[in-house]
């Protein structure tokens, strides 16, 4: 049975409000990790959406820039494309462009996947750069202080397509994936180990996710097919940061508040 949860949705009225959200929400995040564990680690996802939230982060004229404890961050990925860290479909190469080439983050503490390795030996790699950098004992999983992640108009999220195999996968961290439908692999966080994040939230934006997004909340739990509703974290909250497109089809919410929530059976 799934966990219920308590879903949050914060509501912008554009794409750039949504990106001034997650980039606040990300430095937040980081800032109340290191005072309360003396590092913050957060997992990133690929994609146009984070891509601006990333070049707000990256701006000294913002505020984030000085915010955020680039000394005392750890940087991973949620999912990764397996083509190398300089081909054009590499979330790492974007993430390195829009982010990681302007700001204070030491290379020890950038985590990426490596996608030009076998998938195989690429998820195998990163599952032992998870347990060696949370030093991690047994079966042990990590705890990131922050996920963040998107919703394909299929309803996938992170690497986790629908009717594919890492869907099933409850005991790794780290699993390839065989994407039949875009003949191709992934490697990816399983969602397990999402779901045990402090945080978990999601960045959508556009009317072409709106109905998706209405069957993933309100719709019949079929998880196989709409995987995004897999994601129910231990803690009980979901957060969606939204613009007001994509929650075209969910409940207005209350009032005058730009936020509502849906509490999830």
């Amino acid at each position: 049975m799934p966990r219920p949860i308590t879903v949050t949705y914060r509501i912008s009225p554009t794409p750039a409000a949504v990106a001034q959200a997650a980039a606040k929400l990300f430095a937040d995040a980081a800032v109340a990790a290191v005072q309360a564990r003396g590092r913050a680690r957060i997992a990133i996802s690929g994609g146009t959406t984070p891509k601006a939230m990333f070049a707000l982060l990256a701006d000294p004229a913002q505020p984030f820039f000085k915010q955020v404890p680039w000394a005392k961050l750890d940087l991973y990925w949620v999912d990764e494309r397996c083509v190398p860290p300089t081909d054009a479909d590499s979330n790492y190469r974007m993430t390195n462009e829009a982010l990681l080439s302007k700001v204070p983050l030491a290379p020890e503490r950038i985590h990426r996947m490596e996608g030009e390795l076998d998938p195989a030996v690429a998820a195998a790699r990163y599952e032992s750069t998870i347990r060696n950098t949370f030093r991690l004992e047994g079966a042990e999983t990590p705890t990131f202080d922050l996920v963040l992640l998107g919703m394909g108009d299929d309803g996938h999220t992170a690497s986790l397509f629908p009717h594919t195999e890492a869907i099933n996968d409850l005991t790794d961290i780290v699993t390839a994936n065989h994407v039949p439908q875009k003949d191709t692999w992934r490697i990816t966080l399983t969602w397990p180990v999402i779901n045990q994040g402090r945080e978990v939230a999601f960045l959508i934006e556009g009317a072409g996710k709106a109905q998706v997004l209405h069957d993933v909340l309100l719709g019949p739990y079929q998880p196989d097919t709409y995987p995004s509703q897999i994601i129910r974290p231990a803690s009980g909250q979901l957060t969606l940061l939204l613009d007001s497109a994509a929650a075209s089809k969910l409940p207005a919410p209350n009032d005058s508040n730009t936020a509502g929530t849906l509490e999830l059976k």
